[in-house]
């Protein structure tokens, strides 16, 4: 395979957008699932992503301190208007830019993308108003304008078009009546068999692309954000998430000897997104990394025996393997819509409802709480607020 540079990374006009779980898990595994793909196609031009989240202060800090104001785009995403920790991350971003680029007007620069009528709902505030649809819950966001505007920004339309279509094509197919031509209702009713009659509470989904590193972020939000609630019977699995052959060295050891088995899904792709490669010892990188993946599919299916305990491996444990040609928009999006159908479909199983997050709630509103210290008569709370 011959070796090819792929084209200098050097946009000068960043986009930063600012979102927090959905908001921001989602439009970022999107984004950098399509960056490399890019530019190895010599998609023209491509925009520097840069993303803010977290609360920590550190976060905007660094983000900031990289780029240009006068020639950024500002994307705040927030389908209530209302997120606490959005706004305070904006307004952040305002009081940092107002202190050391003045001239600048953020809200001249910003894209809000938010539900019609929220607070934000206001054009004549910012530079331009997209809409989420009331229905779109946040982690099933990525086909909405919550990614749209963001990749539209970065790659252009038709890149984000193309992902679309990827989505779509998984979308007929969870259609389909028949369970073996349903890859996402298989996919689901393989895992409620673990959970629920094999009573394992836990699975890894591990990507073989070091370009779906933020994925599987997003992936441990869709499934236990969506799908951890309470029944009479256990329901989502607790997911481990981590990219090959890095995780290899971390916890597989766990997975191949542990007393306990957890399922593993591995997704892999026969190319890589850049074409740029090395023969090393008589194979490339990419036979190398599809090497790895093939041989742990193997490894976890067979096992080994031995005389020596340290070196058995029991085998036979359940791995399912997603795989294409190319990390492309097209298989992206497919991606992203056969794990979003797969949730819907345990859902469904699951008698539960997969669109609400009260854990998140809770979590929120004792936050407020803590905050009015003063206020506060939740002794636990206050006492451990009090080390901060």
């Amino acid at each position: 395979m011959p070796f090819r540079y792929p084209m200098p990374f050097r946009s000068k006009y960043p986009v930063v957008q600012i979102g927090i779980g959905g908001s921001g898990l989602g439009p970022k595994a999107v984004y950098q699932g399509l960056l490399g793909y890019c530019q190895a196609e010599k998609v023209s031009p491509i925009l520097r992503a840069e993303f803010i989240s977290n609360i920590d202060p550190d976060e905007p800090v660094s983000v900031l301190s990289g780029i240009n104001p006068e020639t950024a785009l500002f994307i705040l995403v927030t389908k209530s208007g209302t997120t606490l920790e959005t706004l305070t991350n904006y307004a952040f971003v305002e009081e940092y830019i107002r202190k050391n680029c003045p001239a600048v007007d953020v809200r001249k620069q910003t894209a809000v993308v938010t539900a019609s009528g929220s607070p934000l709902d206001d054009g004549r505030q910012f530079l331009a108003s997209f809409h989420i649809d009331d229905s779109v819950g946040g982690r099933f966001s990525s086909t909405s304008a919550c990614a749209g505007v963001l990749i539209s920004a970065a790659f252009g339309k038709d890149i984000f078009r193309r992902f679309l279509s990827g989505a779509h094509s998984s979308d007929i197919l969870a259609l389909n009546d028949k369970v073996g031509e349903n890859g996402a209702l298989m996919d689901a009713l393989l895992e409620v068999i673990d959970v629920n009659i094999r009573n394992i509470p836990v699975e890894a989904v591990i990507p073989y692309s070091a370009s779906l590193a933020p994925f599987v972020l997003h992936l441990q939000q869709l499934y236990m954000e969506s799908n951890g609630k309470p029944a009479k019977y256990a329901t989502c699995p607790v997911i481990f998430a981590s990219v090959g052959t890095d995780c290899q060295h971390s916890f597989f050891q766990q997975l191949h000897q542990g007393k306990v088995e957890m399922p593993v899904e591995f997704i892999g792709f026969k190319h890589s997104q850049y074409s740029t490669d090395v023969q090393y010892r008589g194979s490339s990188s990419q036979a190398k990394l599809n090497a790895n993946l093939a041989a742990q599919v193997t490894a976890f299916a067979e096992g080994r025996s031995s005389s020596d305990i340290n070196k058995c491996f029991p085998g036979n444990r359940a791995t399912s393997l997603l795989f294409g040609d190319r990390l492309t928009p097209e298989n992206l999006g497919a991606l992203f819509a056969h794990f979003e159908n797969k949730v819907m479909f345990q859902g469904f199983l699951w008698n539960i409802n997969s669109y609400d997050q009260e854990g998140v709630r809770l979590g929120k509103d004792l936050a407020k709480e803590a905050l009015e210290f003063e206020k506060n008569d939740n002794p636990v709370l206050k006492s451990y607020y009090s080390f901060f």
